[in-house]
């Protein structure tokens, strides 16, 4: 019998879409599944809704067992095949305002901030402590495991487990899967669609369609690049950013464009307030975002069980088909964040990249990509300088990398000198309290 360990389970509808795939998919439909958290409310939430899913979709065939709080994480992890994470280290509140609020002081405007920038870097500063209890647990009772990381900073993360522990792990992220179809939908070019293939590389969030082509072959960069000049130029959208891209570096990138503008010093500039309206970007989004989210959750939740008729389809969420492929060794590709053991030749080996991957009984095998065009490359690597510095940062508790981090982050630096950066960031490590203390 296979057993997942699910890690956050709290993430009620993200659990449900991971954990529903694995109960519609014939050789996972039995699995022994273990939902830890340390939220017992939102564990409940997540047990009534997944045996619904079980007995309505699965015949029952899952065992489903939850366990609370750390005390109990060992057992929930002991003889796991599989462990997903999906945790969020201090939630909406007060961890999230704090990441938002405190660098507006500073004059720093942010849309997401959860993968770069100092939103980014403080998440990641405050989960890896986090993540080196479930490693430390995972090294002593399912030492063979395969980690399955979704949460943010990606690259950070997932960089930090695939250097510092003995764990196997694989960054999985949604945007790769829907890149090129999201572009082809935006750009009215929905009949190129069936049969189109791509190539896409690069790193979390910032993965470079590098090839796109129709069913017969035929590039299709030329007509997306023509379309995506005139879709900006003549009406308001919200992948601007991504379509700039197109425009100034030639390739169109994986991750949403509200991501994005804020992972260079090109688009929220205090200088050019206008290109706020001009590239529609969203200021203060994942707030906005999780302030729906919390105030809809009641609703969300009573609406997947209304009459008890919950059910469930296998989304593309990649989770269930690498636990498939493991099991199965029936081969299954993927674009997965890997350490860049000779990956990417023109970026540092230290780096966690995202590149095609292949999935089968041995677990995850990462494809050669060779060079990224410079221009990707650079843009990939200022990225990365950040990432890198802060990994360390946690991996020394020196708060000197962390300051070295966000002077290094190109939205910061384009807005902030080095005593602002210094001042905001210690004005952030001692507003996180205990999920920052150990940063000296």
């Amino acid at each position: 019998m296979v057993k997942i360990t699910f890690l956050g389970a709290g993430s009620t509808v993200f659990a449900r879409n991971v954990l529903g795939d694995c109960m519609c998919t014939p050789v996972l439909r039995d699995a022994q599944i273990a939902l830890y958290d340390i939220d017992g409310e939102r564990l409940k939430d997540s047990e009534i809704i997944l045996k619904a899913i079980n007995h309505n979709v699965n015949e029952d065939r899952a065992v489903i067992k939850t366990y609370l709080g750390v005390e109990n994480r060992k057992e929930a992890l002991r003889d796991a095949d599989f462990v997903v994470n999906a945790i969020q280290v201090g939630g909406y509140e007060p961890c999230t305002v704090t990441d938002f609020e405190i660098p507006k002081k500073y004059g720093l405007k942010q849309t997401i901030g959860d993968t770069l920038g100092i939103g980014g870097i403080m998440r990641g500063l405050r989960t890896i402590p986090v993540m080196e209890g479930f490693a430390r647990d995972m090294e002593e009772v399912c030492p063979n495991t395969l980690f399955l990381n979704y949460t943010n900073p990606m690259a950070i993360l997932s960089g930090y487990m695939q250097r510092y522990t003995k764990i196997r792990t694989v960054g999985l992220c949604h945007s790769v899967q829907v890149c090129t179809e999201g572009l082809l939908k935006g750009l009215g070019m929905e009949d190129k669609l069936e049969g189109a293939t791509d190539y896409i590389a690069g790193i979390n969030h910032m993965a470079w369609l590098l090839d796109v082509r129709d069913k017969d072959g035929i590039d299709l960069y030329p007509e997306i690049k023509k379309r995506a000049l005139e879709k900006n130029k003549n009406e308001k959208h919200n992948d601007m950013v991504r379509y700039e891209y197109i425009k100034t570096l030639g390739y169109y990138c994986t991750e949403s464009s509200e991501h994005n503008s804020e992972y260079n010093p090109f688009f929220i500039k205090s200088r050019y307030p206008e290109m706020i309206d001009k590239f529609n970007i969203p200021l203060d989004e994942y707030p906005r975002r999780c302030i729906k989210q919390i105030a809809d959750w009641e609703q969300e939740r009573d609406n997947i069980l209304k009459d008890g008729k919950i059910t469930h389809e296998r989304s593309r969420e990649y989770a269930s088909y690498i636990m498939e492929a493991v099991v199965t060794n029936h081969p299954y590709q993927i674009g997965g964040n890997v350490l860049n053991t000779g990956l990417i030749d023109n970026l540092p080996s230290d780096a966690c990249v995202e590149v095609p991957c292949m999935i089968n009984a041995k677990g995850v095998n990462p494809c050669h990509v060779g060079r990224l065009p410079v221009q990707l490359a650079a843009m990939n690597q200022t990225n990365i300088n950040v990432q890198l510095l802060t990994i360390e940062a946690a991996r020394t508790r020196d708060k000197n990398y962390i300051y070295q981090a966000a002077m290094l982050d190109p939205h910061t630096a384009a807005e902030l000198n080095i005593d602002d950066i210094r001042s905001m960031c210690d004005e952030l490590i001692e507003a996180h309290g205990e999920y920052m203390a150990m940063y000296k």
